[in-house]
């Protein structure tokens, strides 16, 4: 998987704007291409259509809400993320469904600290 590249703005403090502007000064070195200055995007930049939009593991990844929409799933395909409004109790249900299955999900460790937790609260 190719890693996202990060451009930087010059003559901007970091902790102010990090969205991207293109400089468009008459003298500014960045938009001059000079060898000391950090690289603008350019359409070279862009990743292979077949990588575009895929999880870093090389799986689609597929916002789920309740457990029903995991019945659905290609789990060879798919990986799902829980939504971020989900809550912890559904969430729960969502993780048992999908080991059921045998479906991957992303954002499991916050489904897991919070099962370890509710474990303890009620022992």
């Amino acid at each position: 998987m190719l890693k996202k590249k990060k451009f930087i703005r010059v003559g901007v403090k970091p902790n102010r704007m990090y969205r991207w502007r293109r400089p468009r000064g008459i003298d500014n070195k960045q938009r001059l291409k000079l060898k000391s200055r950090p690289p603008m995007p350019e359409i070279g930049y862009r990743k292979p259509r077949s990588v575009r939009g895929l999880h870093p593991s090389g799986l689609k990844p597929v916002i789920v809400y309740n457990p029903k929409m995991l019945e659905n799933i290609d789990k060879d395909k798919v990986i799902v993320i829980v939504g971020r409004t989900v809550g912890k109790r559904k969430r729960l249900e969502i993780n048992r469904k999908a080991l059921e299955l045998g479906i991957k999900i992303a954002n499991i460790g916050e489904t897991i600290d919070q099962s370890k937790l509710s474990e303890e609260a009620s022992s």
